[in-house]
């Protein structure tokens, strides 16, 4: 066991310096995209976040919709800010986190309610879903920032 654990840590050095970029650019393109795909906020976006019992939905929608794209480009560039400005970098990096903590914390409350932990109507629990993972990234950069 000791010498598969001494290979798999030769094989994994050289990457580890890399290993919270990869978090970063992933949680960060993925919000990015999802954001910018709402952009223009569409009449079904409104109506069915309306639908939800979301009050000013065609408040919301709008400013979910830049949220989502912003936080995600904040934590892709609050890394690169980082290296020359470390205080300016941690600060994106930790607002954009906290952003898509609270996104998806909302998300999980109003879009995906039914796959609670005991009551999911697709036969999966909350644990197996992507939006948890999305949830728990944003909330790792809130609290790290920029700190490895």
């Amino acid at each position: 066991m000791e010498k598969l654990n001494n290979l798999l840590e030769t094989m994994a050095s050289p990457f580890k310096a890399y290993a919270n970029c990869i978090l970063r650019i992933g949680l960060g393109l993925s919000f990015f995209l999802h954001g910018l795909g709402k952009i223009p906020t569409s009449e079904g976006f409104v109506g069915w976040l309306g639908s939800q019992g979301v009050p000013f939905a065609n408040v919301i929608a709008p400013m979910l919709a830049w949220t989502e794209t912003l936080s995600g480009l904040g934590i892709i560039f609050g890394g690169l800010i980082g290296v020359k400005a470390s205080v300016l970098g941690n600060v994106v990096t930790r607002l954009s986190g906290g952003a898509i903590g609270v996104i998806m914390i909302g998300a999980l409350l109003i879009a995906h309610s039914n796959w609670s932990l005991f009551t999911g109507e697709r036969g999966t629990v909350l644990f197996a879903s992507e939006q948890l993972f999305l949830l728990l990234l944003g909330i790792y950069f809130a609290i790290k920032g920029n700190n490895n």
